[in-house]
Parts: C-alpha cells; structure tokens; sequence
C-alpha cells in the first residue's frame, strides 16, 4: 500500500481508468462515478451502452471477464486508500506540492479521493474545483515556492468556517469519502461521558472494525483468562492508545467460551500510555487526558464512538429483549433512545439539512434526538443515534427493516461510510407512507 509519506511510489495501480479499449467494434472504459467503479460501453458511434454487447460476450469473454474483475479490485482499492487517509489525521503529516499533486490529485485511482477532500496549503484553507486548489473565495490559493499540503481538520477552526465549507462543498456537489467538513471533535469531557457506562460490543465485529481503523486486538480465544486489550499505536506522538477490553456477566455461547471464542466483550475507559510501556515491561501510569494532543485525544475517541456504535449491541434491534435472561435490557435501551453521541450530532444537523428535500418534508421534523415522522396510522420517532423507531402512542418499540425500495434522496449526501444515515433516511420514507406498506411482518407491528 503507498505510504503518506511515500505518495509518489507505485504500489496504487491505475487500472487503466480514463482508457478506453476496443472490443469487437465497441470500446469498453473503465471510470469511477459517485465513488464506484463503473463500467461503460459505447457502440462505434459513441453511442452509450447498457452492457457488454453479445458480440464481447463471445468472442471476448476473456477480457470481459479481466474487466468486471478489475471494477471489483478497483471498489476495494477506493475503500483501502480512503481509510489510510482517513486514519492520516493523527499524523499531522504534509506533502511538498508537487508530490502531492503528482501522487494524490493527478494520480487515476487517489485523485477521485483527493480531489473530494479539503486540504491546506501552508495553512490556508482550500478545496478542488475548476482543476485547482481554491479557497473559500473561489480565488486561486498559490501553490508554488515549496509550499506544502495537508489535510483539512476541523479542530480549532471557527464555527463559521466549518459551516462554510459544507455549503461550498455542497454547492460544487462534493460528496466526501469520509467525514471531513463534518468530523466531529472529542475533548476530555466526551471521554467521561462516553464511558460512564461500560459497553457491550459484538467482539468479531469489533476486531474487524478495530483491525480497519489501524488497531490492533486479537480476539480472546476460549481457554484463555484474560482479554487482550486494544491498542493504537502513535509514533509521532509516543504515545499508545488503549482500549481495556473485558469480560461480561453471563455464561453459554453469548458472554462465554464458544468455537470462535466469546461473542460478547465490555470496555474500560481508553487510556493513552507512553509508547515504549509495553515493551520495557514496566508498567506506566495513563497521562492525564488534559495532558495528550487535541488532535490525537480527539481521533482516538471518535473511533471509540464508532467502535461502540458499530459493533455494540445497542444498536441491534435483535437485543430488544435484553439478551439472555434480560441482563443487558436496561443498556439496551438506553442506547436506543439515549443522548446523541458527536458522531450521531452530525448526523442530526445532516438530516435536518436533508429533510426539506424529501417528498416527504411536510410530516418530518428533527426534535431534540429524534427525528418525527407523521404517518397515516401512528406518528413515529426515529433515534438519530441508533436509528430505532418508536411508535405512538406509547413509545413502542417498532423493528422494521426499510426496503431498498422505500425510496432516495434527492442529490448527493455529504460523505460516505455512514451506513446509519441512509437506513434512516430509507425509514422514515418508509413510515412516512404506513397505509402504503405491504409486508406482512411490518404490517401485523403496526
């Protein structure tokens, strides 16, 4: 995988993207739209295709079967490179200009990324647009005289200027591979209220978003007594981020010992400990949370949040009833309905942002941590946090998996890698139109 800083190195292939090639009198082209792979035919008059036409089928299966493999390789690519520079934050790092526009911006594969993310040069702030680096203004930022380039965090920045990046970016119709312009910002009193409670997350799940975000944690095995814990490491810094990971009250296939190890696990309070403590054997006191970078405090936190939102049970619908015996019934539900973590914040201001375009406007509200829906037969309230429904009259709670059918928004969302939001978004349309619902499972709930 390239490295931040060895952008210019060749270890992300083009896959020929932008390229067109001729087949059996079409020419196939590989693209990237609205950050997908996408592969495009046209006829010999440069008319566009629906599909591989049956005279490529025959007698060019081959490389048909060459490219629909490359549109597979090229989505993993996009995901891999778009996590390695959403996990580049900590990092603090910068690029000479011309290295950042040869590696990143100009490159086949990274530019579709690089160009959908907001940047500094020398500290001024500014996104792509026109074939260029602009700032707010739409003036040209100078790029030349060794000037260097790093990404854009919100931390610090006035209210003002992040509002005013997120409506530049939706006026160029901007959809960022991951939460930039939107990021939230964790301080010291996010972690207190974040973990007053400990969680209780899925632990396979948990690994494989934890391996994803740059952790490490190896799932206890059965037989083992105790739990590894989750670490991050931050060279720049010296510093390790850590998780505690525990066990939790119960017994059978859930809390305890099965093939794959326990199903369940509880977490501790995330710590941060000097990065040479595990290694001299010696056990180091956690720094003061006052006393770690704004920044890295800030990143280590939001994929604490994500952690738990991602692979806690509290937003499974299935642990309505608590699990076994009802033990976990009472975290439960103060996931499903509590107060909004920053990541589920963001997602409130998005949808209140997104709503006036629905179809749909005229029965939704954003109230408090909820969004309202008024169907024909109940009116209903949708976590923006979990995104669980509850029903009136009585707050009941209502499971319901939205089609895929139940409709779309209108324009681009902001970023991508928030799957929460569109099941939302796919709810209340759902809901918003009650009498219309055929699916007996939901119908017999409502």
């Amino acid at each position: 995988m390239i490295a931040w800083g060895d952008v210019e190195g060749p270890a992300v292939p083009g896959y020929g993207l932008g390229v067109a090639q001729r087949l059996g009198g079409v020419t196939a082209e590989l693209g990237i739209r609205d950050g997908r792979a996408v592969l495009g035919w046209r006829n010999a008059t440069g008319k566009a295709l629906k599909g591989a036409p049956a005279v490529v089928r025959r007698d060019h299966a081959g490389e048909l079967t060459r490219l629909r493999t490359a549109v597979r390789d090229i989505d993993r690519t996009l995901a891999a490179q778009a996590g390695r520079l959403d996990r580049q934050f900590p990092e603090r790092r910068a690029l000479p200009y011309a290295v950042w526009r040869r590696g990143l911006a100009d490159h086949p594969l990274l530019g579709t990324l690089a160009r959908r993310l907001l940047w500094t040069v020398d500290g001024v702030a500014c996104g792509w647009a026109e074939g260029g680096l602009r700032a707010l203004d739409g003036e040209p930022v100078p790029v030349g005289g060794g000037r260097s380039v790093a990404l854009w965090h919100p931390l610090g920045r006035e209210r003002a200027e992040i509002t005013a990046w997120r409506e530049w970016l939706e006026r160029h119709g901007v959809t960022q591979p991951f939460r930039q312009a939107h990021r939230e910002v964790y301080g010291p009193a996010d972690a207190a209220r974040l973990f007053a409670t400990p969680h209780v997350l899925r632990q396979h799940p948990f690994a494989a978003l934890a391996a994803a975000r740059g952790w490490r944690y190896r799932p206890r095995l059965p037989g083992e007594d105790t739990f590894p814990h989750a670490t991050r490491e931050l060279p720049r810094w010296g510093l390790l981020a850590e998780l505690p990971i525990q066990g939790v009250e119960g017994d059978g296939d859930l809390a305890g010992d099965c093939p794959g190890g326990p199903a369940l696990i509880g977490t501790d309070q995330v710590r941060f400990l000097p990065l040479d403590a595990p290694a001299s054997g010696r056990r180091a006191d956690p720094l003061p949370l006052a006393d770690v970078p704004p920044l890295v405090l800030s990143e280590v936190l939001r994929d604490a949040d994500l952690f738990v939102g991602a692979a806690g049970i509290g937003n499974d619908p299935t642990w309505q009833d608590g699990g076994p015996d009802g033990r976990f019934r009472a975290y439960w539900a103060s996931c499903v309905s509590g107060e909004l973590t920053p990541c589920a914040e963001t997602r409130r201001e998005v949808v209140s942002r997104l709503v006036p375009r629905l179809a749909i406007a005229g029965r939704c509200a954003v109230e408090g941590r909820f969004l309202r829906v008024r169907g024909d037969r109940h009116t209903y309230r949708i976590h923006l946090g979990s995104g669980d429904v509850l029903m009136s009259p009585d707050d009941r709670h209502l499971c319901v998996v939205p089609p895929a059918t139940a409709g779309a928004v209108p324009g681009p969302l902001p970023f991508e890698g928030d799957p929460m939001l569109p099941v939302i978004l796919a709810k209340a349309l759902l809901l918003a139109r009650d009498t219309e619902i055929t699916d007996p499972t939901i119908v017999s709930r409502l």
